[in-house]
């Protein structure tokens, strides 16, 4: 009886994997080959990204100047809420069931 191999192709990263049909066992594995671009493509890339990152951070900072706002609003309201509740018993949560 002839010992016969598979050549499958990961769906994951398509790398060529031979396989031995008996045990199971990965005999090789082949990469897929990457294609390289040239160097202005890389370039343009790493401006895209540079914009990307920038877009980010812009918008990130704006998040935090509007954070400290909304922060103090929420603290008022609780403060206002600890104001109206003042006086009255803390629920036990084991009560709540």
């Amino acid at each position: 009886m002839e010992n016969q191999d598979f050549t499958i192709i990961c769906p994951c990263c398509e790398a060529n994997l031979t396989i031995d049909a008996q045990t199971g066992a990965i005999l090789s594995h082949e990469e897929k080959k990457k294609q390289t671009g040239s160097f202005d493509d890389m370039l343009k890339g790493l401006d895209k990204q540079k914009e990307t990152r920038d877009k980010l951070f812009a918008q990130e900072l704006n998040a935090q100047k509007d954070r400290e706002r909304l922060l103090e609003e929420k603290f008022q309201a609780a403060f206002k809420r600890v104001d109206e509740t003042e006086g009255q018993p803390f629920p036990n949560p084991l009560d709540l069931d």
